[in-house]
């Protein structure tokens, strides 16, 4: 950093205590224009040599992080990636992968925070931090609770629901074998009966199926689950579709093209 100037003039140092004074690690161009009490291009000079300072750094379009006092003089700085979804969109909740870790299903880290939302978004990458932004339809955007980091909250999906929704979309979850991994481990913290309800609502009849076929080979479904999850399955579905489709066995029970070991279930 020798020879980058990095002192900060009134307005930036105006601009800068005043986020860190309302606790507003993330703002708008809009935060900014009402705290310069200026418009336009002024305010989006400042931003810009902020930037150039590393005290702020975009996420998209008119949206930004700041880098507060304690990141240092040279201003580097990661907010959580949890404390930056709720700037970027109203209705949302973290899930798949991501939840997986975060309820300590499993202890694999994702490169990629993924987030369920109700409209189409870009993927984004802030500060190397990934996200990507799955979209559901109103019937599948359900079972989500509020939770706290940094004094900072999010919404994120309960253990149940994340186990649903990873079994929906196992490209984004580590495939089955991962959403067994995370049954097995947590079995005595999950919900089942809960579990059961959450997947029955679900408009994806594979999601009962992979779900009846993982408790009754863990052994966790009693009888009266079973029939919950059981219906009058018409053709096969595959247990994983991530996984290889050249060798694999008919399980007339849940109605899945089998494709994965005793082994990849039980761990």
């Amino acid at each position: 950093m020798e020879g980058k100037n990095l002192t900060l003039g009134p307005k930036e140092t105006k601009l800068i205590m005043d986020l860190e004074k309302a606790d507003k690690t993330v703002f708008t161009i809009e935060d900014a224009k009402e705290i310069l009490g200026e418009e336009g291009s002024n305010v989006k000079k400042v931003i810009y040599r902020l930037k150039k300072k590393n005290r702020i750094t975009s996420i998209e379009r008119g949206k930004y992080i700041l880098s507060p006092a304690r990141a240092g003089i040279e201003g580097f700085w990661s907010e959580h990636v949890y404390n930056i979804i709720p700037a970027i969109l109203d209705e949302y909740y973290i899930s798949y992968w991501s939840a997986l870790n975060y309820w300590e299903m499993t202890d694999q880290l994702p490169r990629t925070t993924y987030v369920a939302c109700k409209r189409s978004k870009e993927s984004l990458e802030v500060k190397g931090q990934k996200i990507k932004f799955v979209r559901l339809n109103q019937k599948k955007f359900y079972g989500y609770i509020e939770e706290s980091m940094n004094e900072q909250s999010f919404n994120i999906a309960t253990m149940e629901k994340t186990i649903v929704d990873s079994l929906d979309k196992l490209n984004y979850s580590g495939g089955v074998k991962t959403v067994s991994k995370a049954l097995e481990t947590k079995c005595d913290e999950i919900d089942i009966e809960n579990l059961v309800k959450i997947a029955d609502r679900f408009p994806n009849q594979s999601v009962e199926r992979r779900l009846g076929y993982l408790l009754d080979n863990l052994n966790l479904l009693t009888t009266k689950l079973e029939k919950s999850l059981k219906e009058d399955f018409q053709g096969y579905r595959w247990l994983d579709y991530t996984e290889d489709k050249e060798e694999f066995e008919y399980d007339k029970e849940w109605g899945l093209k089998v494709n994965l070991k005793a082994s990849d279930i039980h761990g």
